[in-house]
């Protein structure tokens, strides 16, 4: 599932998901929080992180800079 759209938008997943990656957290505790399966969020931090949105820090993810408009801005 992409989470970042062919305008450049993310999805309303990527962007729940980068609002809540204001602080550090776990691909477990960031699944729990959004009550999403596991898969489905790791896969979205691998293209979230390969975009540059999202940085891995050991075993926790936070969102980058480049990730604020996006989230700020909405679709």
């Amino acid at each position: 599932m992409a989470c970042i759209n062919e305008d450049g938008t993310v999805t309303p997943t990527a962007r729940s998901l980068l609002e809540i990656l204001s602080r550090p957290l776990a691909a477990d505790e960031a699944s729990a929080a959004l009550a999403l399966p596991l898969f489905r969020v790791r896969a979205s931090l691998r293209e979230l992180e390969a975009a540059g949105l999202v940085r891995n820090e050991g075993d926790r993810y936070v969102a980058t800079e480049k990730a604020g408009p996006l989230v700020k801005n909405g679709p």
